[in-house]
């Protein structure tokens, strides 16, 4: 179990599926280097298996501000 907290993050921000981002297009890149096993993201000791991503969706995705 992990407790994360702090001050919100000043910027608003994409999120979608496991990857946020501050723009669509970082997004795409987190889903292309994920997807493509740059290396960017690690690899998990014992288990051999990444899920993938799902696609992409067909929308371009807009930062959000909190709202609460």
């Amino acid at each position: 179990m992990a407790l994360l907290g702090g001050e919100p993050f000043p910027d608003a921000l994409v999120m979608w599926w496991n990857f946020v981002g501050r723009t669509h297009d970082e997004i795409v890149a987190a889903w292309h280097d994920w997807n493509g096993r740059t290396g960017r993201f690690a690899e998990v000791p014992g288990h051999d298996t990444r899920i993938p991503a799902p696609p992409m969706p067909e929308v371009r995705l807009t930062p959000r501000m909190r709202t609460a």
